[in-house]
């Protein structure tokens, strides 16, 4: 049995990574994150590449892939810190359009990238009810913080109940929020008997979006990780003390060896999650819950420790490896913290009330 890429996906990756690394780059991640260039630009140049339409059903005019295929696709935004509304566009809206039905034309604008659709889940994952969103006879009142992708045409809303909602941009206030990610957008929105149309009122379609998106997130770690471990070991082998490479002295071959051996099992976690979300789904939740906290915990030690590698360096503006540190910290928190996301497997598994 073969338990690693297929020959398809390895090339998808390959493109995509080759397409990142050409197009994107650090200095225009700082050019986005500095607001002198936007986003939207990048997610129009992605779209052509097909990455919108990766779970967008092939008669909605999508390419039909697999959520693993999405997890590929998110591991190599979060390698090359790409600002990009993946995560709400290409994952958490065609989830939940799909599961909803009777949404082809929503679906058809999100598979070309005419349509950017963000995610407020927050409140309702943290079962704030008094601080979150209430839905009455199709309308909508309260306020959701951190809603990500902010920007976005329409937003996906998770009522106090967890019912999915749909709401326009110009239905609701809105304002920006800033986070330490520079490369993410999120914000606040204000409803106020908004109008929204219910997807969905099943908690189980809630449930199925929110651990694609936690499993995104885990994948987008993953990247970022990898390569602030790649940075690290670079740097070891090209900068010298006492004459010698830094890489030679053990207690940073310690530390290289460490993230390496962190890091390294995560990717068949990952890999599973997303497999289990479209082939397994009696554990997508509970490997998604896994992966997301697993991630969070292990994304953070590779980003404290790359950065210790390189010492005094690591926190300058030039090397620019604070967008990889801060955006690991982004996914930590967003959609649940792990140990928020611990309890909740705990529950799943019967071990907690």
């Amino acid at each position: 049995m073969d338990f690693g890429l297929s020959e398809e996906q390895t090339l998808f990756q390959d493109t995509l990574n080759n397409f990142l690394g050409d197009q994107v780059g650090l200095e225009r991640v700082r050019r986005i994150a500095s607001e002198e260039e936007s986003a939207n630009t990048v997610w129009a140049e992605l779209a052509e590449l097909g990455v919108s339409a990766l779970l967008v059903p092939e008669d909605h005019g999508g390419v039909g892939l697999e959520p693993l295929d999405a997890a590929i696709a998110a591991e190599c935004l979060g390698h090359h810190a790409t600002p990009s509304p993946f995560l709400g566009s290409a994952v958490m809206g065609p989830t939940a359009l799909s599961l909803a039905g009777g949404q082809g034309e929503r679906l058809g604008r999100l598979a070309a990238g005419e349509l950017r659709i963000g995610a407020a889940f927050g409140e309702a994952i943290a079962a704030r009810a008094e601080a979150g969103v209430s839905a009455a006879g199709g309308r909508l009142n309260g306020r959701a913080l951190y809603a990500l992708d902010y920007g976005a045409d329409e937003y996906l809303v998770a009522d106090a109940s967890r019912s999915l909602h749909l709401v326009a941009t110009g239905d609701l206030e809105h304002r920006p929020l800033a986070t330490v990610d520079k490369t993410r957008s999120t914000g606040e929105l204000v409803f106020k008997n908004s109008p929204a149309i219910l997807l969905s009122d099943d908690p189980a379609h809630f449930q199925a979006v929110l651990d694609a998106g936690r499993v995104m997130l885990a994948a987008d770690t993953l990247g970022a990780a990898q390569n602030m471990l790649d940075q690290a070991v670079a740097y070891a082998k090209e900068r010298e003390q006492f004459n010698r490479p830094i890489g030679s002295f053990q207690a940073v071959k310690h530390m290289c060896a460490e993230m390496a051996a962190q890091l390294e099992p995560c990717r068949a976690m990952v890999w599973y999650a997303s497999h289990a979300l479209g082939e397994v789904p009696e554990e997508a939740h509970l490997t998604a819950c896994h992966a997301k906290a697993h991630l969070a915990e292990v994304g953070t030690f590779v980003a404290r420790t790359a950065t210790e590698v390189h010492g005094g360096m690591g926190f300058t503006e030039l090397l620019g490896l604070h967008y990889w540190f801060k955006r690991i910290g982004f996914n930590r928190q967003a959609l649940g913290a792990p140990e928020l996301v611990r309890e909740e497997a705990a529950r799943a598994q019967q071990l907690a009330l």
